[in-house]
């Protein structure tokens, strides 16, 4: 374990390939929540307010509220996947596995087990992204060929969020503490980031803080995509992603450094 190696090569892709194979293994429990859980979202507020709500007024494109609502269940499906992988699921294998020590005992380096780690929860996220994708486009809420681009936003996506999970799994004490950056943080980003509402809808105070939120730029990209409205304004909100990404990422990498290396 040298405190100095910042070697990078390709042999992050074994740490990543062991993660697949362990998902194929269980791939059943791994399956089903990135499916069910945002259908369940989709039919019971979707379906379920379409009739009480009036249409909603996004970028001046009025639309029925499944419609608005339905693009944004998939960003918020790649969130869950790529933080919970690199949370709760990273954590696990640390701390309670030994992954990373019996790792590390190899040539890998630190880097490339958490770059690996990393790239696998964006993996998650681009899994679940197809899947809730597949729903949303069988409903017909994804008429636009552009609807196809959300694979590789999801992903990229999934790259922010597993920084920024990894960010938090660095500096957590223990799995129960995971509680309060998912209280604090996910569920406000998940609640008010233009999922189930325009953020305009929002005080004048809040819309700022809602329009800074990764999720809400995630969610936009997803719509834009889903209505077939892909377009240079789009890339202010990878942009956005890539700021958080390139934020997290050093964050996650020295924080793991000083946990797992001695």
């Amino acid at each position: 374990m040298n405190g100095v190696d910042a070697r990078f090569t390709g042999l992050f892709w074994t740490v990543w390939r062991r993660n697949l194979r362990v998902y194929r293994r269980i791939w059943v429990v791994n399956f089903l929540p990135p499916i069910l859980e945002p259908v369940f979202y989709l039919v019971a507020f979707g379906l379920g307010f379409s009739g009480l709500v009036a249409d909603v007024t996004w970028h001046g494109q009025a639309m029925g509220f499944t419609q608005f609502l339905a693009p944004a269940l998939i960003a918020v499906s790649a969130m869950w996947q790529g933080y919970m992988e690199t949370t709760y699921s990273s954590f696990v294998r640390m701390f309670y596995q030994k992954t990373y020590d019996a790792l590390l005992a190899t040539p890998l380096t630190l880097e490339e087990i958490i770059v690996a780690e990393i790239v696998w929860g964006a993996t998650r996220s681009l899994i679940a992204a197809t899947l809730m994708l597949a729903v949303v486009a069988l409903l017909g809420y994804a008429p636009s060929p552009q609807a196809l681009l959300i694979l590789p936003i999801a992903f990229f996506g999934g790259l922010a969020f597993g920084a920024m999970g990894m960010a938090t799994t660095s500096v957590t004490p223990t799995i129960d503490m995971f509680n309060i950056p998912i209280f604090l943080f996910i569920t406000p980003m998940f609640l008010f980031s233009g999922t189930f509402f325009p953020i305009d809808a929002l005080p004048a105070w809040a819309a700022p803080f809602a329009a800074a939120m990764p999720l809400y730029h995630l969610a936009e990209l997803c719509r834009a995509a889903c209505l077939g409205r892909l377009g240079l304004g789009s890339l202010g909100h990878a942009a956005v992603l890539a700021l958080f990404l390139a934020a997290f990422l050093p964050l996650a990498l020295a924080g793991m450094r000083r946990r797992l290396v001695r």
